[in-house]
């Protein structure tokens, strides 16, 4: 997980969120997984299972879906490499639900530790308030 407190201007700012980012002008979402995994934390994804696609929506930040992904198959080389967009930390999963994150992440997040899987999820936010969440399962 990544607590976020480098960034100027961050949206995420005091907040633990998973790893991740845009996908790039020809990029698919597995390619994307694999690149920003290794950008942001210098490990070497060998594969990745895809879980399904978030949907947030804001009055405050533009809206974005994202794809989700989990992974137990990867390389390590010389621990997490250093971030610039906060810390970089291995939470067990007795602990994750602790930590401040955005609350709809605890929603798509407790059904992947759950073994959910196909997750289709709009959570739709006012400032940092979760106002609505809706799911659909395929």
């Amino acid at each position: 997980m990544l607590y976020r407190n480098k960034k100027p201007h961050d949206p995420n700012a005091g907040k633990w969120i998973g790893i991740g980012g845009r996908i790039e002008l020809g990029e698919t979402p597995d390619a994307c997984i694999r690149r920003e995994v290794f950008e942001e934390t210098g490990i070497e994804l060998r594969s990745a299972h895809f879980h399904g696609v978030i949907r947030f929506r804001s009055d405050a930040w533009e809206d974005e879906d994202m794809y989700l992904y989990s992974s137990d198959d990867f390389e390590t080389y010389d621990g997490l490499a250093l971030c610039d967009e906060g810390e970089l930390a291995w939470i067990k999963e007795k602990e994750l639900f602790d930590l401040p994150m955005w609350e709809g992440d605890r929603l798509f997040l407790r059904q992947i530790a759950e073994g959910g899987d196909q997750i289709s999820m709009t959570l739709s936010y006012e400032g940092d308030k979760l106002v609505s969440a809706s799911d659909s399962f395929s």
